[in-house]
């Protein structure tokens, strides 16, 4: 599970192998955890705090080539 980017209260990875649809977790110092979308940005599943998933969706949509190129590149162990 590689950290992709890293806050003092956050942190963006991604999981080997993970289930579709493609998609990146934010997971919160304090256990929290939402899974976002790679295609719009959208929560699939959990919840963080509105700070977090605002400064974490500002930071995906200025790394999608990179997000895009690791969920591949992740896939392919499973």
């Amino acid at each position: 599970m590689p950290t992709l980017y890293r806050t003092a209260n956050w942190k963006i990875t991604m999981y080997f192998g993970d289930h579709h649809p493609p998609h990146f977790h934010i997971v919160m110092k304090d256990g929290r955890e939402a899974l976002v979308g790679l295609d719009g940005l959208g929560v699939i599943e959990g919840a963080v705090s509105s700070a977090a998933l605002k400064a974490a969706r500002k930071w995906a949509a200025g790394n999608a080539s990179l997000l895009s190129e690791t969920w591949a590149r992740m896939q392919q162990t499973r």
